[in-house]
């Protein structure tokens, strides 16, 4: 697959799910009856986000060893044998793996805690503001009852609720306590990247930096519109809103092309895992210069299909028909020490005679 057509792909998945994306948000809105438009701002940035991400993740899946993964992982998922199984592990591996952030929390307590607390802020304030933005959902007094919210989705009733009640508190101030937890979670982050020498050694701006401030200017800003209508009777509401808002789009715009995109990338790697179960529970390849097994058949196949795709040659030209992917990698180096020693008991060939040219 050339270039220009993993593009064109890529491109056609793009605008298929922005276009698919405005019309819910027409359709959930009622034809907009329930969209603000003070909102559009935001509308629009969500939706040049969904083309980007779109079009970056069919990129990334069009590459060969993430094809590779990707299909792998999906048959393994639903192996007709293992399916039931499958179905209770991914229940398993996503509650402890992405939703408790373990593979992060074996990294280290605030390293962990840093990821959970941003993560879940993230999450939470995603839930709450998306729909509220798209018109999907919204509120309206109960008629003859002033004290009383009723919820509506996409249109329909699903609700009532005091406005003095724990609920009420709870709900409209879910952005407040999404806000706090990023904040946390970027104080620790921010910590560990000025004490730890190791990662502030590889850090880049762009990459490390840059993502914790936005998502602080992002939380900042919103408490502040919580602490201007709260206690401050509205004072600079207006240019906090503004300030807000271009914080926020700003951070849409780049959500495609920055760190953010391993949000969308890491739940991948859940189908990863169950491509290595099945190659744990399946035939195992034999090194061809010891015999020891030392990988799952399958994958070493597997890995040999990617480089030819790639266009490397790791054939062993012995006569036989064998590849250097089969070889284990005790014995790969083994015969790198035996190659570098073989160079070295070599004869030495004489030097050029420089004084013999005319």
């Amino acid at each position: 697959m050339n270039r220009r057509h993993e593009r064109t792909r890529a491109i056609a998945w793009g605008l298929a799910l922005t276009a698919l994306l405005a019309v819910l948000i027409v359709v959930g809105s009622r034809d907009l009856a329930h969209f603000d438009a003070a909102l559009v701002g935001y509308t629009f940035a969500t939706l040049f986000a969904t083309f980007g991400i779109t079009y970056r993740y069919t990129m990334w899946l069009q590459r060969p060893p993430t094809r590779m993964y990707w299909r792998r992982g999906w048959q393994a998922f639903f192996a007709p044998r293992s399916l039931l199984a499958n179905l209770a592990t991914l229940a398993r591996r996503g509650a402890v793996e992405v939703a408790a952030n373990r593979f992060i929390f074996r990294r280290g307590f605030l390293r962990g805690a840093a990821h959970w607390a941003i993560m879940w802020g993230c999450l939470v304030a995603s839930a709450i503001t998306f729909p509220l933005v798209w018109g999907w959902i919204h509120f309206e007094t109960v008629p003859g009852a002033l004290d009383t919210y009723r919820t509506f989705v996409f249109g329909f009733a699903a609700g009532d609720f005091h406005a003095g009640s724990l609920l009420a508190f709870i709900i409209f101030h879910g952005l407040v306590w999404a806000s706090v937890l990023v904040i946390v979670g970027v104080m620790l982050a921010f910590r560990r990247r000025m004490i730890d020498r190791g990662a502030a050694a590889v850090q880049q701006f762009g990459e490390d930096v840059l993502p914790l401030i936005l998502l602080c200017a992002v939380s900042v800003t919103g408490l502040m519109l919580t602490v201007s209508y709260t206690w401050m009777k509205g004072y600079a509401y207006s240019f906090l809103a503004i300030l807000h808002a271009v914080t926020v789009i700003f951070t849409l715009l780049w959500l495609p092309f920055g760190k953010f995109f391993h949000i969308f990338q890491r739940p991948a790697q859940l189908g990863v895992a169950f491509y290595k179960d099945a190659g744990a529970r399946g035939e195992q390849a034999r090194c061809r210069r010891c015999d020891a097994p030392f990988a799952p058949l399958a994958m070493v196949r597997d890995l040999e299909a990617v480089e030819r795709d790639l266009g490397f040659k790791y054939e062993l030209h012995n006569g036989r028909a064998e590849h250097y992917q089969q070889i284990c990698p005790r014995c790969r180096r083994a015969m790198f020490g035996l190659a570098q020693g073989a160079l070295w008991a070599a004869p030495a060939r004489p030097a050029p005679d420089d004084t013999s040219r005319t």
